[in-house]
């Protein structure tokens, strides 16, 4: 039975009660609206917006850097990063399934002129010292220059021990080599890990954080790291077009986001274990959760036939005709929501 088809917008779509595919669905709410209506705003690319400003200075502070930079996206962000560590020929050394290698349109071979060297990841999402050590290159003509190591955290939902990370920093380091965080879910880790945020973003130079995910904000990242590489990052945002111009609508939903979606983010977690275990206990096929997500192959193979029929009772899930489906909990699905999904998948499974 189609208990719910959707809820009409403004603009007369019907928009999904539950989307799965992302956290980067989530829509700010009326406080955070009134946030930004309320900004203050200046000119960023002349360095006079309050907002970004304060932005900046918080993210820098909490998480133990110099400086910070607010861009549009956490692609632009981690290109950035990349830039501001790398030169032309330089290679960069990361995960073969890490967003920056995977997932990025290969920005920093085509805009940067990297060399991109992927290391096989680890079952817990991080990388083997050993593997790092083994690619750095000899000084030689032959070769590029091994300049950076990037790390993720989490990666496909997996919060990656601070000793994992720690012990990949410093091999790279050990080496002569910068390190990169890709932290586009950097609150869920640190959530996850039970650590402060200094102490997952002090392991490595440079950290990108999203704040446009769990956080739940409508747009933005934020690059942190030294004084003198985000004085670069800042020249090659530019040249990008990444400058902003009243840009403290958006700053203002990041500072709001900083201040009152942070600690929610654990019941996106438990919302996450409370499905996965609903999905075991129906006995409905392969499950993996970790953090604010679960990972869901379905038995049978039924996915189109899953996705259609959830998607008539208003629940959107991502693609994927084969292998787990990935389902996102975030700030956007209350506990009405979590039950009338647990009980659409069971009028499926059971």
């Amino acid at each position: 039975m189609n208990h719910y088809a959707g809820a009409a917008r403004a603009d007369g779509v019907n928009r999904p009660r539950i989307d799965l595919r992302s956290d980067t669905v989530t829509r700010p709410d009326a406080a955070m609206r009134r946030a930004m209506a309320d900004a203050e705003v200046g000119d960023d690319v002349y360095g006079d917006d309050p907002n970004v400003n304060r932005l900046e200075a918080v993210l820098a502070e909490r998480l133990g850097k110099e400086a910070a930079l607010f861009v549009p996206s956490g692609t632009m962000s981690n290109l950035l990063a990349l830039l501001s560590h790398c030169g032309r020929g330089e290679e960069v050394i990361v995960g073969r399934a890490y967003h920056i290698a995977a997932d990025e349109a290969a920005g920093a071979s085509v805009l940067g002129s990297m060399a991109l060297t992927t290391l096989p990841v680890d079952d817990d999402g991080g990388l083997s010292p050993e593997a790092i050590t083994a690619e750095v290159k000899p000084d030689d003509s032959h070769k590029p220059i091994s300049r950076l190591v990037c790390l993720e955290n989490t990666f496909q939902g997996r919060a990656v021990p601070l000793a994992r990370m720690q012990a990949a920093a410093e091999a790279a380091r050990a080496e002569g080599l910068a390190t990169h965080l890709d932290g586009a879910r950097f609150f869920n880790a640190i959530t996850a890990l039970g650590c402060t945020a200094n102490d997952l973003a002090g392991i490595t130079d440079s950290v990108s954080i999203c704040l446009s995910k769990g956080l739940g904000t409508p747009v933005g990242s934020v690059l942190t790291g030294p004084r003198d590489l985000i004085t670069r990052a800042r020249r090659w945002r530019k040249m990008l077009g990444g400058g902003m111009r009243q840009a403290g609508v958006l700053a203002a939903a990041g500072l709001h986001a900083l201040e009152h979606n942070v600690h929610r983010l654990a019941e996106d977690h438990a919302n996450a274990v409370a499905l996965a275990e609903a999905l075991t206990g129906m006995e409905a096929g392969a499950v993996r959760q970790a953090t604010n997500m679960v990972f869901f192959e379905p038995r049978g193979g039924v996915h189109d036939e899953m996705r259609n029929r959830l998607a008539a009772s208003g629940i959107l899930l991502g693609g994927g005709t084969q292998g787990a489906i990935r389902l996102v909990l975030h700030k956007d699905i209350n506990g009405d929501d979590l039950d009338y999904l647990i009980e659409e998948f069971r009028s499926i499974f059971a």
